[in-house]
């Protein structure tokens, strides 16, 4: 990539986000916080987010309190009540209730709709920073004393700092990285779709089959957001429709399950093959460029952390990156807290998806009888790992704790 970038004016300092899905949004929101100038460009001529439902954890929670977002999405939560994690038959491997879960994680599961949150953090963004319909491309990630350059089809854009927010299939990552594998698949396609709650009350569950996983929960619109998985080649498609195939695989399962697919449209049902980053990149930057989401490290959704670790980056960068600083450091400093959290969370998800994606009959039994003992020994045994990744603290104002430093992730306040 030969520099293009014109020496740096003094001024205000602008950052440009590519791409205005939930990780550019939010970084976006906490940059311009911080005092930088932000432009979002968003390829789509309009913010449609794909998807259906996220679950957002403690973790993206408080890091959304440093926006000021946080309490807005805690009155979402819907989940009252039990719930928990069954087999394909409908027996129960482990039962809790959202009050045990809030105790646990430090604080509730939210389920909302993604659009919601798009919609959360549109309403944050300062006015005329998102241009939708903008294609743009990495042409120059700047240097010492020269900026960062970003084509679209209006022109060049020059800045102090990018941030690649563009998704899984990241342009800006491999111009900053072309010599990395990227991402590659996992084995399993995803179904999502939003359907009218049944007649008849549930208790939210997520169910692990042979071979696949469903998982069915409330959202506080009064709705039902339902996942589904199964492991197929990758670019496999149903010879009729997807929602013909869901029922296929699924309506044999347990109660409420074959009742969900029955209450959707064909065209409700969202159908894509999930990909993750089985290689880390080594670094979250290059020169005056940050990755953000999915560009960085996308993962399975086994955990539900992919959205809540963008969260999470948008805010972190905000912390280092910031106007007067060296940048140079901040980004160093992003991608040495950065990396080895999201390599972690990466790995714990692919780890999760071979588990609950077992396909022989042995193993599946076995697995459902060591989840259930555990359990009775103690529901720690089956969280604590999640507990790890739920305690995160953000590096600032309000939750940052000076003795914090290496744990989870965490950094210590700075004053």
């Amino acid at each position: 990539m030969a520099p293009t970038g014109k020496p740096l004016k003094p001024g205000e300092p602008h950052a440009v986000v590519v791409g205005g899905g939930i990780g550019g949004l939010t970084t976006a929101i906490a940059l311009h916080r911080s005092g930088w100038r932000v432009t979002v460009l968003e390829r789509a001529a309009s913010l449609e987010p794909v998807g259906s439902g996220i679950g957002l954890a403690p973790n993206a929670q408080r890091a959304l309190d440093v926006l000021g977002l946080g309490d807005g999405v805690r009155e979402l939560a819907a989940w009252q009540g039990a719930g928990g994690l069954r087999a394909q038959g409908g027996r129960w491997l482990v039962r809790t209730t959202a009050t045990a879960t809030a105790r646990q994680f430090g604080g509730a599961l939210v389920l909302l709709h993604r659009a919601t949150l798009v919609d959360l953090l549109v309403a944050a963004l300062p006015r005329d920073s998102l241009r939708t319909g903008t294609a743009a491309r990495l042409a120059d990630p700047g240097g010492p004393g020269r900026a960062a350059v970003v084509s679209t089809p209006e022109g060049d854009i020059e800045a102090d700092l990018v941030v690649g927010a563009d998704g899984i299939n990241s342009g800006v990552r491999g111009e900053l990285f072309p010599g990395h594998p990227g991402p590659v698949y996992t084995g399993f396609t995803a179904w999502r779709l939003i359907v009218p709650a049944p007649e008849r009350p549930f208790e939210p569950h997520e169910t692990w089959g042979r071979g696949g996983v469903w998982g069915t929960q409330p959202l506080k619109d009064g709705r039902v957001y339902a996942y589904g998985t199964a492991l197929v080649p990758p670019g496999t498609r149903a010879p009729d429709d997807e929602k013909a195939e869901l029922t296929r695989r699924f309506s044999g399962w347990h109660d409420p399950i074959p009742e969900i697919i029955a209450a959707a449209r064909p065209e409700d049902v969202l159908r894509n093959d999930v990909w993750h980053m089985a290689t880390p990149l080594a670094a979250h930057h290059r020169g005056r460029v940050a990755l953000v989401g999915d560009a960085a490290h996308a993962m399975a959704p086994t955990l539900g952390q992919g959205g809540n670790q963008a969260i999470e980056d948008g805010v972190v960068l905000a912390h280092h990156a910031r106007p007067g600083g060296d940048l140079f450091a901040g980004l160093a400093a992003y991608s040495a807290v950065r990396v080895p959290r999201t390599t972690a969370v990466v790995r714990r998800a692919a780890r999760t998806a071979r588990l609950n994606h077992l396909s022989h009959g042995g193993l599946i039994a076995a697995r459902d009888t060591l989840m259930r003992a555990a359990h009775r020994l103690g529901p720690n045994l089956i969280t604590r790992g999640f507990s790890s990744i739920a305690d995160w603290r953000p590096p600032g104002p309000p939750y940052a704790a000076e003795t914090d430093a290496g744990a989870h992730g965490r950094e210590p306040a700075r004053r």
